[in-house]
């Protein structure tokens, strides 16, 4: 069946946490490594996602808590989420962008969070001329506000990373465990398509670096969209669903990064 997210498309949720994972659910009384994450560690449009070819790989269970459209605001502000991650052996965090989380500038929906819900004063009076009521999401709220003003936009980026840095080193330390960070670099694409940067935007070394001290890997892969590869033919999607599909990442992709994962849990040891 081809459905919006996968062949086996059906959610679940986990305890008392109001995000909606990657199904089947799974027992969690065996020891298990946790997959946190958005979109592609959920593995929308593919059979099988990294983290079940992960398992495979491990021979124990390695638990798909990634959830669509989820950023660091959704997995922070989830107690039952963070405590499930505490409990895992270890525990891989796909990098989200700095653009899907509250901060000084806008206030981003609490699960949805690529969903921009409001402006703050601050960004009121940064871009006066700007109805913000015509937004509803945060890539098309950005983009239009690095067209109107390229200078005033430094302001934007520069806030976004300050809290990016700080959400991410408080995820870190709520963890306390192996956390192993899975950085999925997307090649920039050559038609110039993509003003704001590559995914995940606005993301650079140096803050990815500034955490290294505090986790047990960094793991960095180069990943193109499908419509860029040639995954797209090997992903389940309807007629409808081409366009979001393109964006997303092939089942080639999983088989990669799942490889690197194993191999970076397995140097733990």
């Amino acid at each position: 069946m081809q459905g919006a997210y996968a062949p086996d498309h059906l959610t679940c949720r986990y305890g008392d946490s109001k995000l909606h994972f990657r199904g089947p659910k799974r027992s969690l009384g065996a020891p298990y490594v946790a997959c946190i994450g958005g979109t592609e560690t959920y593995g929308r449009f593919v059979s099988d996602p990294f983290p079940a070819l992960l398992e495979r790989r491990l021979g124990g269970a390695c638990v798909n808590f990634g959830s669509v459209n989820s950023g660091l605001d959704s997995i922070l502000n989830d107690p039952e989420l963070m405590r499930l991650a505490r409990e895992a052996e270890a525990c891989i965090v796909q990098l989200p962008g700095a653009q899907n989380l509250s901060n000084r500038l806008y206030r981003v929906h609490p699960r949805r969070n690529d969903r921009f819900l409001e402006a703050s004063k601050l960004l009121k009076a940064l871009y006066d001329e700007v109805d913000f009521t015509e937004f509803h999401f945060n890539k098309h709220l950005l983009g239009r506000l690095l067209e109107i003003s390229p200078s005033r936009f430094e302001t934007v980026r520069e806030e976004l990373r300050q809290a990016w840095r700080a959400r991410m080193q408080s995820l870190v330390e709520a963890i306390d465990g192996q956390v192993l960070l899975l950085w999925l670099r997307y090649v920039q694409p050559e038609d110039g398509k993509a003003p704001l940067g590559a995914e995940p935007l606005m993301v650079t070394s140096d803050m990815v670096d500034s955490l290294r001290g505090a986790v047990a890997s960094v793991i960095e892969l180069p990943v193109k969209m499908a419509g860029e590869s040639d995954e797209l033919g090997d992903m389940i999607f309807g007629t409808m669903q081409e366009p979001a599909a393109e964006h997303m990442i092939g089942p080639a992709t999983h088989q990669i990064i799942a490889d690197h994962v194993h191999r970076a849990l397995r140097d733990l040891d």
